[in-house]
């Protein structure tokens, strides 16, 4: 029996959402109906190398569609999701889910009321090197996170928490399986208005802590998590798709001794996993890898540091003789 093509359109084809049309536009089971942008030489260009049309308006795509990929800017989520969602058509957002807690749950709702699926791109989720860590962690007792990243003129909507440290909130939420209870946060605005370095430390109530940095204004590229537990340490790097695990074994008397090394991990583009993922779900009614729920809770602790950083800018005045 054959398989009817996937009809989907992406919404925004800015520097994210060109790849997402590039991937569905060369997938063999997608049927790329349209590209959607209100910059119409940009949707022209992207649809022309893609072989599809360009719209204004989703609107003006031809029905049916069954999957809208919504890679606006973050304040646009709910208002291009949702009314897609209502209408039973499944979408993948951009993280973060949505501009606040308020407009996720009414997606969330939405989608819900009407059976129609909601995954959102926390596409390292999706890369093949946090695929294979996650089986090997089972008890973590702290995690060290960095991403930094050079400096683009782009996403200066919203703080470097919301923008990019947002993926390693979702990674470290699905390592650890509870919501932090603690948090401490600082952050500063250095070339944008917007913070635009960040560190947080998130401790669980299972007594894991977790230390993460993320920066937009760095020299250097890096993308990398460290997760310790009793007697093992996984690494992971994100950018060249790396695992190493370590352990530490007994032998006779007082001997110990170290041993592991890399684990096999089959490279693949994260992005292109994360929409065979989102299509799969769609056909097979099941639940994509990142759920609407996965992202409402990575934006919850996102708002949480983002509050802790306001309040360490406003620090309570001290009293009394130093």
């Amino acid at each position: 029996m054959t398989v009817p093509a996937f009809r989907a359109a992406v919404v925004g084809v800015g520097h994210l959402g060109r790849h997402h049309a590039r991937i569905l536009g060369a997938a063999p089971e997608v049927d790329l109906a349209a590209v959607v942008d209100l910059d119409p030489g940009r949707a022209q260009a992207v649809a022309a190398d893609v072989g599809t049309v360009a719209v204004r308006d989703v609107r003006e795509i031809e029905p049916p569609v069954d999957g809208v990929v919504v890679a606006v800017p973050t304040k646009d989520h709910m208002r291009v999701g949702l009314p897609l969602l209502d209408n039973g058509v499944a979408v993948l957002v951009e993280k973060p889910i949505a501009a606040s807690i308020s407009e996720a749950d009414r997606m969330m709702e939405a989608a819900a009321a009407s059976g129609a699926t909601l995954a959102v791109g926390h596409t390292e989720r999706h890369n093949p090197a946090v695929a294979a860590a996650l089986p090997l962690i089972s008890e973590p007792r702290f995690i060290e996170v960095h991403r930094l990243a050079s400096f683009q003129p782009r996403s200066l909507d919203i703080d470097v928490v919301f923008d990019v440290m947002i993926h390693d909130l979702d990674v470290v939420l699905s390592c650890v399986g509870s919501e932090p209870v603690s948090i401490e946060a600082i952050g500063v605005p250095v070339l944008s208005s917007r913070i635009d370095i960040a560190n947080a430390r998130l401790r669980f109530r299972n007594g894991c802590i977790a230390n993460l940095t993320a920066s937009r204004i760095s020299r250097d590229r890096v993308r990398k998590l460290r997760v310790f537990q009793p007697h093992a340490l996984v690494s992971v790097d994100y950018a060249e798709q790396q695992v190493e695990i370590w352990k530490v074994k007994k032998g006779d008397g007082e001997q110990v001794a170290i041993e592991g090394g890399r684990v096999a991990v089959a490279s693949a583009e994260p992005l292109e996993r994360e929409l065979n993922d989102f299509v799969r779900a769609v056909q097979r009614r099941t639940s994509p890898r990142v759920t609407g729920a996965d992202g409402r809770r990575a934006l919850a602790v996102a708002q949480r540091i983002a509050d802790a950083m306001a309040d360490s800018s406003h620090p309570a005045p001290r009293h009394g003789v130093e």
